[in-house]
Order: structure tokens, then sequence, then C-alpha cells
């Protein structure tokens, strides 16, 4: 990742990210399942972490690509399997991005938070959708694991990619017609390699 992980309300689907020189940028990595990525992640990519207590993974939801109004109540122990599953699902994203076969373990994992009832969805008098009150951490996190389950076995599942900066680990699925994403996005990682394209060509050898 380039920068840190917190996401900020904004429009569209996606988050709003923070670089390591303070610039908000915007990230849509295409999936549900892939927004849970920046909140953290294993090994080094703990210190990334936003996710410290119920309320902030119900704050994400807050800020996903779910459908506004989700009541949602959050306990300890589902915050533990959220944190879980987001590690799960980056290391596994990772995997498919590189194309090294999935894990038994990272699916045993992904599998068992989808076998959960998944959050519920109704539609109001109005024509609008909105969501069945009472809604869980252990429903989000199925909905989730289940996002991800389609991600993986859908027609975009070869446009899972890792961006194409040297020190950027952002996930994303490429979901634009031409098909040729490379960055987590063009005006962050995207920018900064088109800056360094035109001073190797303008210096001598290329440095």
């Amino acid at each position: 990742m380039s920068g840190s992980a917190t996401g900020t309300p904004g429009g569209g689907p996606g988050l709003t990210l923070i670089s390591y020189e303070g610039k908000p940028y915007r990230f849509d990595p295409g999936a549900l399942c892939l927004e849970l990525l920046p909140t953290g992640g294993p090994g080094a990519f703990a210190r990334h972490e936003v996710l410290h207590e119920p309320a902030d993974l119900a704050v994400w939801a807050g800020r996903s690509r779910l459908a506004d109004g989700l009541d949602l109540t959050v306990d300890t122990a589902e915050l533990e399997r959220a944190r879980t599953l987001r590690n799960t699902l980056f290391l596994l994203t990772a995997d498919h991005a590189h194309g090294r076969p999935p894990r038994p373990e990272h699916l045993a994992v992904v599998n068992a938070a989808a076998a959960e009832p998944p959050l519920v969805s109704r539609i109001e008098p109005d024509g609008t959708r909105s969501w069945a009150p009472g809604a869980t951490g252990t429903q989000l996190l199925s909905t989730v694991a289940r996002d991800a389950i389609d991600l993986f076995t859908g027609p975009y599942a070869h446009r899972v990619r890792e961006c194409d900066a040297h020190d950027c680990y952002l996930l994303f699925v490429d979901t634009s017609r031409p098909g040729r994403r490379r960055w987590c996005a063009m005006e962050h990682c995207g920018n900064l390699a088109k800056v360094r394209a035109h001073r190797a060509r303008r210096t001598p050898g290329g440095a």
C-alpha cells in the first residue's frame, strides 16, 4: 500500500485514501470484498489497521459500496472474525493476482463466512432499496465473503490485479471495458509513474 488506508466518505464507489505525503486520492477496487482490504492486513500491513473496535467495522460498512441505511450491530467476536476474513482475503487476492493457486486454509475461511446468513435487502413502498433492520456483523461478513466467491469464480476473475507501482500493494479488479487498468489510481501511482518516466527520458542514462 502506498499510504494510510483510512477511508473517508466520497462520491461514487470506492474509498478515499491518504498517501504518505498526506494527499487524498480516490481508489475504487471494483468490488465490495476488495474494499475491506485497505483497512489493514497481515504482517507488515498491520500498521494500516483501522478496525480497532466494533464501531470501526460499522463505519467501514457505511463508507463501502453497500447501499445506505444499514442498521448494523457488531460485537467484539465479529470484529475479530472481520480482521481474520480481511487478512485471508488479502492473501487470497494477492495469490490470485500473481497466478498462484489458492491455499486451502484461505478458501476454508471464506467459505465458512459465506455459509452464514447474509445481509437482507428489501424494497420500500417508494421503490427504493433498503436493508432489513437488526443487521449483524456476521451477516455483513457473509455478504463480503459471498462477494469474494462471486469475484473469484466470475467473468472478471482474470482481471484481479495488484497495482503496478513497485511500492504499492493495493489490489483491485479491472472492470473497465478495455481491461488495461494498471494502477490503484491514475491520480496517485499512475501520475507518479508518468513523472518518473518523464524524468528518466530527460536524464542521461535514464537515471
